[in-house]
């Protein structure tokens, strides 16, 4: 599952990007019909009359992610509203949160692991995650920073220095 995710190609690397991470993984025919959604959504996503070149899908069965090239088309407020409407949409109908930022994801053996904040000390001294472990840093903006930037070790991300390691 965690081999190589496959973002699109020909995409500005400065492309806007926005990750939601579900409370739960979803299951074989959720992701499919969410894909589906989405594949609708970004087909028809325009910005002030313009079509906004837009790629959506879930990722690692719990993460969806959102891309829009800008490189010809402003994504505006009212787009990213669209976008956001949508994301809310699929919450209703999954009963899912997808907009939960107290939960930080990690992999953790293949698989997203949610924690909150308050236990990651205690996960990390039980051996749970360690330093190594791939943190999913979901304030990534661009898709260059997806592509280099978004699952990246808990050492090198800005939770080390709270929860005690030093690089």
């Amino acid at each position: 599952m965690m081999n190589k995710i496959n973002f699109p190609e020909g995409f500005s690397p400065a492309s806007r990007v926005w990750i939601y991470q579900s409370n739960r993984p979803f299951n074989e025919r959720e992701v499919l019909e969410i894909n589906e959604q989405l594949e609708q959504f970004t087909s028809q996503w325009n910005a002030h009359g313009d079509p906004v070149k837009g790629w959506g899908r879930v990722i690692m069965d719990q993460v969806i992610v959102i891309i829009a090239d800008e490189s010809e088309v402003t994504v505006s407020g009212c787009s990213t509203d669209s976008s956001v409407r949508v994301i809310k949409s699929l919450e209703r109908q999954y009963e899912v949160n997808l907009f939960d930022r107290l939960l930080l994801g990690f992999v953790v053996k293949e698989k997203v692991q949610l924690l909150p904040m308050a236990q990651i000390p205690y996960a990390l001294e039980k051996g749970y995650i360690d330093e190594n472990t791939l943190y999913l840093n979901n304030t990534v903006l661009t898709k260059a920073d997806l592509d280099s930037k978004w699952l990246i070790p808990l050492k090198n991300s800005w939770l080390a220095s709270r929860v005690g390691i030093t690089a």
